[in-house]
């Protein structure tokens, strides 16, 4: 079996849906899930959301161990938090660094990301459908692709 990618969401995400609807629309954490899981139906994905750093920290070692790609929404945590970007650092795969929104459009407190220098790729502004793209963009990095009808 197949080397599962993580997808891990920091905090305040598991109030999509009702928060700030005009900026992070109106799909829930669930549907989030959904779509990711859609996007690779054959490949394991081990989906996850926290509000806590240390927790986020964990799985990050967890995937270092166990998984084949990092795709992570570090929310707040993007823009204070060093020891996610050293936990990051030690994970040898593809990492793909993902917002919502476009945190360059945003108040300038967004423009600093700790996490941007050790990700592979960054996709931010697609709303929620920039998580399957993601997906489908990790299944490429890590030569899982699905051959195309």
């Amino acid at each position: 079996m197949s080397k599962p990618i993580y997808i891990l969401n920091g905090p305040n995400l598991n109030r999509l849906g009702t928060r700030e609807p005009e900026i992070y629309g109106r799909t829930t954490l669930a549907g989030v899930e959904a779509m990711c899981r859609e996007a690779a139906p054959d490949h394991p994905i081990v989906f996850r959301q926290s509000n806590r750093e240390y927790e986020i920290i964990e799985w990050v070692h967890e995937a270092i161990d166990e998984g084949s790609g990092i795709i992570i929404n570090p929310a707040a945590f993007t823009f204070t938090s060093m020891a996610i970007m050293d936990a990051l650092k030690m994970f040898s795969g593809p990492l793909i660094e993902l917002h919502i929104s476009n945190i360059h459009k945003r108040e300038q407190i967004y423009h600093k990301s700790y996490v941007s220098p050790v990700a592979t790729a960054v996709i931010a502004g697609l709303g929620t459908r920039g998580y399957p793209i993601a997906v489908g963009a990790m299944l490429d990095m890590i030569g899982t692709l699905p051959a195309k009808a």
